[in-house]
């Protein structure tokens, strides 16, 4: 008997030891480098990250990077001013250690430009209030998670009963609701520090349509409807805006759980 269940001891240690070896080589490191397409040169903090595995690195002053990833993951290179790329990983892919993600530079239309004079007294108090407020900001207090933005936005003012009693606010939650693996990501990307520098200097909303598979439109409308401001929905980085998706679908959820329970209430009281 004992010697049947060493022998399944060793069965199950040796499948185990195989599954972590297969896992490892399955992993492995993506190398390579981001250059411009033009001129060749290195693009320094140009960002590379992981959208399988929501990793992120920012490359070195050569360009070089080197970024965890196995077959199947989607690795999304971007830089201020280039048009980002988007590739999935193959295994000739993960063989090559001299990969080169050439970029082009965007293309962007100059517009006219028109300068407002804004008269400044000298005296500060005064000052502050005749500068224009242009700036997205967002507040965070001690002992708080959530962060708030400056300002009173206006609540959405609802014409009919028929449309005050359809939320929303309440749509997108049940929108969100069928994307759990991409939420998941989502405060992934909230919560991790090193992620966290990346996409507080990010301002194209490219990874959040990415993950929560909506159109530009669609983000934009949400964040109407969660009631936060055109000058913040304009201005704010990426993180601002995960951060915003994330706190709206939350405070929905508590909100969701409380009619719950006012409901069951409810009904209890009567029986």
């Amino acid at each position: 008997m004992i010697k049947k269940i060493t022998f399944l001891l060793l069965i199950l240690s040796f499948s185990f030891s195989f599954s972590q070896n297969e896992e490892i080589e399955r992993t492995l490191k993506l190398k390579g480098k981001v250059i411009d397409v033009n001129t060749r040169f290195p693009l320094k903090s140009a960002h590379v990250l992981n959208l399988t595995s929501v990793k992120g690195i920012v490359t070195n002053r050569f360009g070089e990077f080197s970024i965890l990833a196995q077959k199947g993951d989607e690795i999304y290179f971007s830089y201020v001013g280039y048009e980002s790329v988007k590739l999935v990983v193959t295994n000739d892919l993960l063989k090559n250690d001299n990969l080169e993600i050439a970029i082009n530079e965007k293309l962007v239309n100059i517009k006219e430009v028109v300068v407002k004079p804004h008269d400044l007294v000298g005296v500060l108090t005064v000052d502050a209030k005749n500068v224009p407020d242009v700036a997205p900001t967002r507040v965070h207090i001690n002992g708080i998670s959530q962060a708030y933005e400056i300002g009173n936005p206006k609540s959405r003012n609802y014409n009919s009963a028929l449309a005050a009693v359809f939320s929303p606010v309440d749509f997108w939650y049940q929108k969100l609701g069928k994307k759990p693996k991409e939420l998941k990501k989502l405060k992934k990307l909230q919560k991790d520090d090193n992620l966290r520098g990346i996409m507080e200097q990010k301002f194209n909303r490219e990874v959040m349509l990415e993950y929560l598979d909506l159109t530009r439109d669609e983000l934009n409308t949400m964040l109407k409807d969660c009631n936060y401001s055109k000058r913040f929905v304009k201005k704010a980085s990426d993180l601002q805006i995960v951060d915003a998706v994330i706190n709206c679908y939350e405070n929905q959820k508590t909100h969701n759980k409380g009619k719950v329970k006012k409901d069951i209430k409810h009904y209890n009281s009567k029986s």
